[in-house]
């Protein structure tokens, strides 16, 4: 039987070059994404936007303390364009709802089944973010979280809003 949390954690855990993380300086890729909430396509970047892309799961212990701070986060900047886009990983979305009951946020939860999207970008940890600048350039790639690096991430957010 397919399980997702096995496959990913596999991969994330197999030093191979099948999987080459996208860089600072290169351009996010374009990923086949729908809002999990109505299944509307969703874009990664958008023009004049600065976009925070977090990969999570319900199984991810550290997801489930980032979730608060970017909620936080994306509460105090929206207005400056600024927007977050969590991709979840779950194979059963029943899971992914579960975890968001407990932990609800006010940004976009986006849903990619066929898992092209964090095969682009070569995630290797849980989570994994990536922050996009106006021009659709990854800036900045976050793997897993810390409560200790809130402030950093804050800054390099706070630095692409002010180019």
């Amino acid at each position: 039987m397919f399980n997702l949390k096995t496959l990913v954690f596999t991969c994330l855990s197999l030093a191979t070059p099948l999987i080459q993380a996208v860089e600072v300086g290169a351009d996010a890729p374009i990923c086949n994404i729908k809002n999990f909430t109505d299944g509307t396509p969703l874009a990664l970047t958008s023009p004049g936007k600065v976009v925070y892309v977090d990969f999570w799961a319900s199984w991810c212990g550290p997801c489930a303390q980032s979730m608060p701070f970017l909620n936080e986060l994306h509460t105090q900047l929206k207005a400056r364009n600024f927007e977050i886009i969590a991709i979840n990983l779950d194979e059963n979305k029943e899971d992914a709802d579960a975890f968001l009951e407990k932990h609800p946020v006010s940004f976009t939860v986006a849903g990619n089944a066929d898992l092209q999207c964090p095969k682009s970008f070569g995630v290797q940890a849980m989570p994994s973010s990536y922050l996009i600048d106006r021009r659709g350039k990854i800036r900045h790639v976050q793997l897993g979280f810390h409560s200790n690096e809130a402030d950093q991430i804050r800054q390099q957010v706070q630095l692409l809003l002010d180019e």
